[in-house]
């Protein structure tokens, strides 16, 4: 999903000012073309004739080994990352250094977003496992959005997506019981394993209780007695990380009331 860029940083430094790659360029690897996650990304609406010279807004990518971050709140906003492989966190630190989740990103999603209305990244992304990611210039973005119109309607779809989504926090937690949230947490990762070709209903949280809590506005014993509730009640088999999802309808049923 990498070829050389047409306009991007200066030869031999990468998005964030650091080298590209040994040789000062990026690197040729997979494109989006041929990229399984075309689909879910920025290039997935864009016709196979237009592909060519949308493969150009991807500078650079770049591996983030498990528990660095790939920016960091206050960074300068210069770049939008797709996600290869690997899985996310973004959050915030308030000044008593309690730390808020603000969302979970996993592959063939795109991170940075919230740095597009201040100029500056609004949260911190953490890498929850070793990922790759594919690193965009939005100046590049902007210029061949003016060119191919589909990347500019597929970025504003991807942007409505994500007020979309913080919306639905908003009405987590705002209005709906833990057993609810977290039901809804499960449902949604759930579908979203299931676009990429997954298992709907076996998978590994790469979170820890910990920060399902801080996302869902609970604290960490309440998670814990809710998922042994739901195991207990038949709804799920959990195993430390690994979750089985023993009745999906179940689960769906609890939120039948908010449809």
């Amino acid at each position: 999903m990498s070829t050389v860029a047409q306009i991007g940083p200066p030869r031999g430094m990468g998005f964030s000012g650091q080298p590209a790659s040994s040789t000062g360029t990026p690197e040729r690897e997979v494109t989006c073309a041929k990229c399984k996650l075309r689909e879910t990304c920025l290039s997935g609406d864009v016709p196979a004739e237009d592909l060519e010279r949308v493969e150009n807004i991807v500078y650079a990518r770049r591996r983030i080994r498990r528990g660095e971050a790939l920016f960091s709140a206050g960074d300068p906003f210069r770049s939008l990352y797709a996600i290869r492989t690997g899985f996310f966190k973004t959050s915030l630190v308030d000044r008593q250094g309690r730390e808020q989740v603000t969302g979970f990103f996993m592959s063939g999603e795109l991170l940075g977003m919230d740095g597009l209305g201040e100029g500056r990244c609004a949260a911190s992304a953490i890498a929850l496992e070793d990922s790759n990611v594919c690193a965009m210039p939005y100046s590049l973005i902007e210029y061949i959005g003016r060119e191919v119109p589909s990347l500019q309607r597929r970025l504003h779809s991807v942007l409505a997506r994500e007020i979309v989504r913080d919306h639905g926090v908003m009405l987590l937690l705002g209005s709906m019981r833990a057993e609810e949230r977290l039901a809804t947490f499960l449902l949604n990762l759930s579908k979203r394993f299931q676009r990429r070709g997954y298992s709907e209903s076996e998978f590994h949280l790469r979170m820890t209780r910990k920060d399902i809590g801080s996302y869902l506005g609970l604290k960490l014993e309440t998670v814990c007695r809710v998922l042994a509730a739901f195991r207990e009640n038949g709804l799920l088999d959990v195993h430390q990380k690994r979750v089985r999802i023993v009745n999906i309808a179940g689960l769906e049923l609890m939120l039948a009331g908010r449809n």
